[in-house]
């Protein structure tokens, strides 16, 4: 178990998914995507296994991440966030999103 503290170090902001990429070097299917976390943190990129969202359904959502995890090498791209999902036995990833218009930058408490 974690204690309180250790789930407070874990920090978690709402983005705007701002572009999707195509990612044909990825092991496991997956989207590059450029994610705006408003003025404070910028545009960070990451990896994520939701190839069964198409692009359009993606462009402009708002996702939750993890933004202070050291960054990850998956093949040729640095992935700096985790994008954050419920694991679903048929859809595989199901976003967590925001309900309504948090604005990019916004703390998860």
């Amino acid at each position: 178990m974690i204690d309180l503290d250790q789930f407070r170090a874990v920090d978690m902001r709402v983005g705007r998914v701002v572009s999707v990429d195509e990612f044909p070097q990825a092991r496991v299917p997956a989207w590059k995507l450029a994610i705006d976390f408003g003025p404070e943190l910028g545009i960070r990129r990451s990896s994520a296994q939701i190839t069964h969202y198409p692009r359009e359904a993606l462009e402009g959502t708002l996702v939750v991440c993890v933004v202070n995890f050291p960054p990850r090498q998956i093949g040729p791209f640095s992935s700096e966030v985790l994008v954050l999902g419920a694991l679903d036995p048929e859809r595989g990833v199901v976003l967590l999103r925001p309900d309504g218009e948090a604005a990019p930058g916004s703390r998860v408490a």
